[in-house]
């Protein structure tokens, strides 16, 4: 379920979950788990369902994870992400600068934010916001937290607009990449589109009342462009595109400067210093970084978390956070984290995969061009 917190009428919260890991598959302990409005449709539909940060999902369907891969890519896929929302990027830092969560934040013309999480951080953010809205409460603030259930179908690829179009009145055109508004989608009202995704592709993420869920999907469905997508396909697409996946790539204890991810950081926020870690943050701004997150193009076996990165004097200086094999490039991606000399595009390095020392370049990230849409 789309976990959505709004605070009203300056702050809305759209509180969901990004994936930790892959998933695993289900077992009679792990059958406590929390499903989406569409997990008997994943199930009549051939899902391979894991558990996936606290719920049920599904990691593919009958076609392969390559050729979702590539569907998405070519054409369109729809993937189930109940357990997340959308928006822009920003983050909670903590006091030693590290990312205590990387959230998705929309602000709407309704005058409230949603505000989107992980699902690993569920717990831990709602208690922070929580905490934040009662003492704006009691500063004087008229503002206010809503949880709202929802599903969240992304359907993502060059062309997801198309498909979309056909079901609703809004020209989408007008629509661009992390922009949202409030239409009637196939029928169905009171849904929230995004132009967003975890692709790299031109998409939306719909948000959709959890009784309508299924029936939007099954319409969607109904257009022979769309075939359905599970986490795998999900996980190396969003590797190709250069995003972290918080848990395996940023972590409380990763600073935005070391993850790359300054450009969250707004102006004003820089100048006032007014967020937590502000000191450690900014001091990396204006100085020197200790490591930074790269991209790798890797020889050999795939390359995959936790393997140790060295240099080409066999020294180990890092560690891989993320890897796959790219079914678009054919070859094998990873990112990781290297001290900053070696961070260049085009350092050559070492990774070891089996006890085995392999070839790796630092690489520009994305890997694969993205494709988000703009306005000329």
């Amino acid at each position: 379920m789309q976990r959505a917190m709004t605070v009203v009428p300056h702050l809305g919260l759209r509180l969901q979950a990004l994936p930790l890991a892959l998933g695993r598959p289900l077992s009679r302990a792990q059958d406590v788990l929390r499903r989406t409005p569409l997990y008997d449709f994943h199930l009549a539909h051939g899902g391979k369902m894991v558990a996936f940060a606290g719920w049920s999902l599904p990691v593919q369907y009958r076609d392969s994870h390559v050729d979702s891969h590539l569907h998405t890519r070519r054409h369109c896929s729809l993937f189930d992400v109940s357990h997340m929302l959308q928006g822009t990027l920003s983050l909670f830092t903590n006091e030693a600068g590290g990312i205590e969560d990387d959230l998705i934040v929309t602000s709407t013309s309704e005058g409230y934010l949603y505000v989107v999480s992980n699902a690993g951080c569920w717990d831990k953010d709602l208690a922070l916001m929580q905490g934040k809205v009662r003492e704006l409460q009691n500063m004087g603030s008229d503002v206010s937290l809503e949880v709202v259930d929802n599903a969240l179908l992304a359907l993502q690829g060059p062309t997801a607009t198309q498909v979309l179009q056909a079901g609703v009145a809004d020209d989408l055109r007008k629509l661009p990449f992390m922009t949202s508004a409030v239409m009637e989608v196939f029928g169905v009202s009171g849904c929230r589109v995004t132009r967003c995704g975890y692709t790299g592709e031109d998409g939306v993420e719909i948000s959709v009342p959890a009784a309508a869920a299924v029936r939007l999907a099954a319409a969607l469905l109904e257009n022979p462009e769309v075939k359905l997508a599970g986490l795998a396909a999900r996980d190396s697409l969003r590797l190709e595109a250069g995003l972290c996946l918080y848990g395996s790539d940023i972590d409380e204890h990763t600073t935005p400067v070391e993850g790359s991810l300054s450009w969250t950081l707004g102006k004003r926020r820089r100048a006032a210093m007014d967020f937590p870690g502000a000191s450690v943050i900014i001091a990396q701004l204006k100085g020197k970084v200790q490591r930074r997150r790269v991209g790798l193009t890797c020889e050999g076996a795939p390359v995959r978390a936790h393997s140790p990165i060295l240099n080409m004097e066999g020294t180990v200086i890092g560690t891989v956070t993320s890897g796959c094999p790219s079914p678009c490039l054919k070859k094998n991606v990873a990112m990781g984290y290297v001290p900053s000399e070696y961070s260049r595009p085009g350092t050559p390095l070492l990774v070891e995969v089996r006890r085995k020392q392999q070839m790796a370049v630092v690489s520009k990230m994305p890997f694969v061009t993205t494709n988000y849409y703009t306005l000329k």
